[in-house]
């Protein structure tokens, strides 16, 4: 199923398993500013724009975990669909020293247009596609950039982010990694718990058990990347699951 917001693949795929990825495209619609922020294509193409190969890795891991997958289909540069509607990042000005030129006066309405035409419609279809059965598990996908700039490198592989709300699955999952032989982080390279963010609204709230796992970006670019990574990954999620009792 497509709409402009969102893509859901696989929908009658029968696992526990729902495989999501908030920063899937770098896509601008064309009614956002005519399709462009007003920054570089190179800057378009890199991290403050969308999540580098999750979407090849997510569609890779579904396939392999026999799972749905939805995505959504906008940049998080023209709203951020992993940020509450009332979060002060829901719209970035200024990502990791690129200013972005269409957001830096930007109107209540247009957010508000944002909100309805994108943000909305993908979080009401994710909802609903976890609602199919009362027992999913969420298993988000994310990637980060080796290094900010101005920071140090980021050593790890992979980074398994959870609240503390409930690390049920998280914390067997990054030993299971680690024994792998995967250099993994926990809650690296970025804090597990945001109010408001899609883990805490499709996870937390209504009790789903979840898992959400950061790729660094430099691993999974292309393509075979992402497969090699889907198949290290499926059987130590699928196992982890199994053993939880949950």
């Amino acid at each position: 199923m497509t709409h402009p917001a969102y893509e859901i693949i696989g929908a009658e795929r029968p696992a526990r398993w729902l495989v999501t990825v908030d920063h899937a495209t770098n896509r601008v619609p064309a009614w956002v500013n005519g399709g462009a922020l007003g920054i570089a294509a190179a800057d378009m193409a890199r991290h403050i724009a969308w999540d580098v190969g999750a979407l090849g890795l997510g569609q890779a891991l579904a396939e392999r975990l026999d799972a749905p997958l939805i995505h959504s289909d906008f940049s998080r540069l023209v709203i951020d669909p992993n940020r509450g509607e009332d979060d002060p990042t829901l719209v970035m000005q200024l990502y990791d020293g690129t200013i972005i030129p269409a957001n830096r006066a930007i109107s209540d309405a247009a957010v508000e247009e944002r909100l309805a035409r994108l943000h909305r419609p993908y979080h009401a279809a994710l909802e609903t596609l976890a609602a199919r059965r009362p027992d999913t598990v969420i298993c988000a996908i994310h990637s980060f950039t080796p290094q900010l700039r101005g920071h140090a490198p980021r050593p790890w592989q992979v980074g398994v982010l959870s609240s503390h709300k409930d690390r049920r699955l998280a914390v067997p999952l990054i030993a299971a990694l680690a024994a792998e032989g995967i250099c993994v982080g926990d809650n690296e390279p970025y804090a597990g718990h945001l109010d408001g963010d899609s883990i805490d609204r499709h996870a937390l709230a209504p009790g789903r058990p979840n898992v959400l796992i950061e790729l660094r970006n430099d691993l999974i670019a292309e393509a075979g990347g992402q497969q090699a990574w889907a198949e290290r990954l499926a059987p130590v999620l699928s196992r982890v699951l199994a053993e939880s009792g949950l």
